[in-house]
């Protein structure tokens, strides 16, 4: 309880006693004076040359900082001349290792503001507690180290002065937007801005931008530790894949060899990790020392769905010594649009950090978090222009039960009116007569009301029109991602997707944070692996199978799914940002090999179909497609343009057009248009189109007519006027030559098809022609082979198979090395699938029943290095030798009590299991629960 006889200044100086005590300092009276009496001293009412300074910091036995005590509600800044006064007139009889004192603090208790005068250009910031003396020793060390030129002294003291000093950025394999925005972000950091936001399109390679800055930041800058945060667990598993692949751009070694990098799967954070990866909710859970934390919480969003739960109240954070504000030097926030800053935002700011943020799609609050910092903004058209991206189209479709709704009148006797009654939980179904008139709107459905004819309605009309007016020409299902409402509604949409397109549970999934339920599924637990949400995303993305994939918001954000061609929107969504993020699924660019892997009857991905059930895109939440005039051919286009039309929605469907049709040119027509243009390459003329089409030009064109300066907006004639100039430069390209236009309609001619619904035709064979199919199993084998063969030299599992496969003895980390290589992008195999194409290529060696160990990757690749030898499932191998082995001992006269074959059971099955079996293996099961090590020993006497 505060004492209120104390004055304010008093309360404020118990309040900061307290907190630099829970940094690990001592604090001392002038009259109780030990320097050292650890490595952080605080003497209260110091005198200096100035006056009596509120604390003075002693660090490793050196005077290093003050700290000026003010009561609660003064306004720091006003403070900061006085606490340089003392740190610069700091008794000149005393020896002191950097002058003035370097490490400044102005604090009520409640607020604390931080100079650090080792920074190249000195500014205060508000911290969220004291520094621990530890920090400042590095510090100070570093500038003592400096100062005396010591070898082996850091460029600069601090981790902004050694960004000052980073050399120029080697863009070695990275896209010119990419350059950017590190370069940018660099300058930021450079500048002292403590905040800055990264805006790039989906599938332009935000995550990979944010590695390269880093790398430079941890390297040039020698930032301490990173932090990654995300705000689910499968886009931590993503983000931990890409700093994994990263090749650093001058010595070509991984990332991953150079620092470590974590995935925190526990609540310790270890300070030896250079990079960590985590949830805000797992983090949130450490900052409170909680000693566990349930990982499902971690798989849905900290703002929506199983993760929701812990945001219903600001969570309040408090000081903690394991995990102090300093710990990390940067913090990058990942899908930051999603709110993370709001409820969240006091998590991100105990961190004494700069704090970088990443987003496709940012909202107002999101630009003022980072101050409007925006150090790239690089949007859909942009991406689409440099072939980051694919244009969309929309497909609409409309039912009137989607629009009005439906009204069922209750009656009596025969004709009475049978609805469902289905349990939320258990989706129970009991049937009863409607004893009243039932009367919905189309925004009940499938919350309130379930009208199954209008799926099926929709779910029809999507199967109808698929092959003539969506993708006309195709004949498989294209890769389709569908958003449902809810988990039931998802569930609801399968069934009918599953029965309309006759697909089977393999080519039609649902993939939410609820497994798929079955027939007696209720209150059972699910273990398969394969119904993982995880596990069945990979299927979608690197596998033919499945084609549609159900999801409400799982794979919304952040996920990549490159194939995909058609989002399908079944739900309305309110938020703009997350409406840009389901949209952005489809965005991804994909090299034609990988595409036409999973799909066959199409070469290129060209652009991707959003189809609009709902009216989502009547909100006017999203940029328009770039194709705008649906109805409008592409012959048409061309002379309006030619006959002078500049209308904003001609060039945007021109341009459309042009982009998808250059996706698909083949050498010699690209040759042929470049001739007939005079050298200029169709990609430009789309790109010029694109850019004369945005905002930011036409200020930045109507400024420069008009000599407008920064302080000056230019008026909507003049941006008329501007429009009207950038619009003629980029069409006279196409308008004024006839050539050029030709070309184009020649080319284009040669990349369609005519379509005859006249003749009439009879089949003369029908029979399989397995001679001509894809065989992805076989390519499958052939690849992994490869893979085995390239790396043999490589990977210590894989020399030792090779160069001694049965005498060295394989551990568990050797195994593991091997598996963890496999499953790396950009082959993320697994044992499962391998097994499976080995048994289909070449059944009369294979043993059927493998794969589903992870140990099976040694069977796997001896059968790779031996083809000759017969594929056998490691458990199977194991359990022949110890049969084998057991045999032996017989001969020998060495038999086994049943307790000690129960024991070498056990073994055989751990060593099945897990490769090899350790003394530390008897503290778990099942030994443990036999009596562990001790009782093993009785055993075997």
């Amino acid at each position: 309880m505060t004492d209120p006889n104390k004055q304010p200044e008093q309360l404020a100086r118990d309040t900061i006693d307290a907190a630099l005590v829970e940094a690990g300092w001592v604090v001392q009276s002038r009259d109780e004076m030990n320097v050292a009496a650890g490595p952080g001293v605080a003497i209260r009412e110091f005198k200096t040359d100035a006056g009596f300074a509120d604390y003075l910091l002693y660090v490793n036995k050196k005077p290093a900082g003050v700290i000026e005590a003010k009561k609660e509600g003064v306004a720091l800044t006003g403070v900061e001349a006085q606490t340089r006064d003392y740190a610069e007139r700091f008794p000149k009889e005393l020896p002191v290792p950097i002058r003035p004192l370097p490490f400044l603090y102005e604090s009520t208790g409640v607020e604390t503001r931080f100079t650090n005068l080792l920074d190249p250009r000195p500014r205060s910031r508000r911290v969220f507690h004291v520094h621990q003396p530890a920090t400042l020793g590095q510090w100070l060390d570093a500038a003592i180290a400096i100062e005396q030129k010591r070898p082996g002294a850091l460029a600069a003291p601090t981790f902004l002065g050694r960004m000052q000093l980073a050399p120029p950025l080697n863009a070695k394999g990275m896209w010119p937007a990419q350059i950017a925005a590190v370069e940018n972000l660099e300058r930021s950091i450079k500048d002292g801005r403590p905040r800055a936001l990264i805006q790039m399109a989906t599938g332009s390679g935000k995550t990979y931008t944010a590695v390269s800055a880093l790398y430079r930041l941890i390297k040039f800058g020698g930032a301490r530790r990173v932090l990654f945060l995300v705000d689910r667990g499968n886009l931590g598993r993503q983000a931990e894949k890409e700093f994994q692949a990263y090749t650093t751009p001058d010595d070509g070694r991984k990332l991953t060899e150079l620092y470590n990098v974590t995935r925190l799967t526990s609540q310790a954070i270890d300070p030896v990790n250079r990079v960590v990866i985590t949830t805000i909710q797992r983090l949130y859970s450490i900052l409170k020392g909680d000693p566990e934390f349930d990982e499902a919480n971690e798989e849905g969003s900290a703002f929506t769905g199983s993760g929701g739960a812990l945001v219903r109240t600001p969570p309040p954070v408090v000081y903690s010594k394991t995990i102090p504000p300093e710990l990390f030097d940067v913090v990058v926030i990942d899908e930051c649009h999603r709110s993370i800053y709001s409820l969240w935002r006091q998590v991100l700011e105990y961190f004494d950090a700069t704090l970088i943020g990443l987003t496709a799609t940012p909202a107002k609050h999101t630009f003022g978090f980072f101050d409007k910092n925006v150090v790239s903004e690089y949007r859909h058209e942009h991406a689409v222009r440099d072939k980051v991206n694919v244009p969309y189209e929309v497909y609409e479709i409309r039912t009137r039960i989607t629009e009005q709704g439906a009204v069922l009148v209750a009656r009596d006797g025969p004709d009475a009116v049978v609805v469902g009654k289905r349990d939320r939980m258990t989706r129970a179904t009991r049937w009863e007569a409607l004893d009243e008139d039932l009367d919905y709107s189309g925004t009940s459905l499938d919350r309130s009301v379930v009208a199954q004819d209008q799926i099926r309605t929709v779910i029809r009309e999507l199967k109808d029109k698929l092959f003539t007016e969506i993708f006309p020409g195709r004949t498989e299902v294209p890769k389709t991602l569908v958003f449902a409402k809810s988990d039931h509604h998802a569930e609801d949409i399968l069934e009918v997707i599953r029965e309309e397109f006759g697909m089977s549970n393999e080519e039609a999934v649902k993939v939410t944070y609820k497994p798929e339920r079955a027939a007696g599924d209720v209150g059972k637990k699910r273990t398969s692996a394969s119904q993982k949400p995880e596990a069945l995303i990979q299927r979608f993305r690197n596998s033919y199978q499945p084609r549609i994939a159900v999801t409400v918001d799982m794979i919304a954000t952040g996920t990549d799914i490159k194939p995909l061609e058609c989002v399908v929107f079944m739900r309305s969504v309110k938020s703009h940002g997350l409406f840009e993020q389901m949209k952005g699924r489809g965005v991804r660019v994909i090299p034609d090999a990988d595409f036409q892997a999973v799909t066959t009857d199409a070469k290129v991905k060209t652009h991707f179909v959003i189809v609009d059930a709902v009216g989502v895109m009547e909100e006017q939440k999203s940029d328009p497609p770039m194709i705008r005039e649906r109805g409008i051919s592409f012959e048409r286009l061309l002379e309006l343009v030619r006959a002078g039309n500049r209308d904003e929605d001609v060039l945007a469907t021109l341009a459309g057009r042009l982009d998808r049709m250059e996706r698909k040119l083949e050498r010699d027509q690209k040759e042929a248009l470049a001739e007939a243009s005079g050298g200029t390459e169709l990609h430009g003329i789309v790109a010029g189109l694109i850019d004369a089409l945005d905002p930011d030009r036409e200020d930045a064109k109507a400024r420069e007519i008009y000599g407008l300066g920064v302080e000056q907006t230019p008026s909507e004639e003049q941006i008329a006027a501007a429009q009207k100039e950038l619009r003629e430069e980029a069409a006279a390209a196409l308008a004024y030559n006839p050539k050029l236009c030709q070309t184009i309609l020649d080319v284009r001619r040669q990349q369609e098809q005519t379509i005859d619904v006249v003749s009439i035709d009879e089949v003369t064979r029908s029979a399989p022609a397995p001679q001509h199919a894809i065989d992805y199993e076989a390519q499958l084998v052939e690849s992994f082979q490869t893979f085995i063969e390239e790396n043999r030299d490589e990977i210590d599992a894989l020399q030792i198979l090779y160069s001694r496969p049965y005498g060295e003895r394989l551990t568990r980390a050797q195994i593991k090395g091997l598996a963890a290589a496999i499953e790396k992008p950009p082959r993320q195999w697994t044992t499962d699938a391998l097994w499976r194409a080995y048994e289909k290529v070449d059944k009369g060696k294979v043993r059927g029943g493998g794969g589903r160990l992870w140990t099976d990757i040694v069977a796997l690749a001896r059968h790779a290095l031996h083809p000759e030898e017969e594929l056998v499932p490691f458990s199977e191998r194991v359990s022949e030798r110890f049969d084998s082995w057991v045999a032996q001992q017989g001969n020998k006269g060495k038999t086994f009590s049943a307790e000690q074959m129960r024991w070498l059971e056990m073994i055989r099955d751990r060593i099945a299991g897990d490769a090899e079996v350790s003394m530390e293996d008897f503290d778990d099961v099942p030994f443990l629960d036999e009596g562990g090590l001790g009782k093993f020993y009785e055993a075997f006497g």
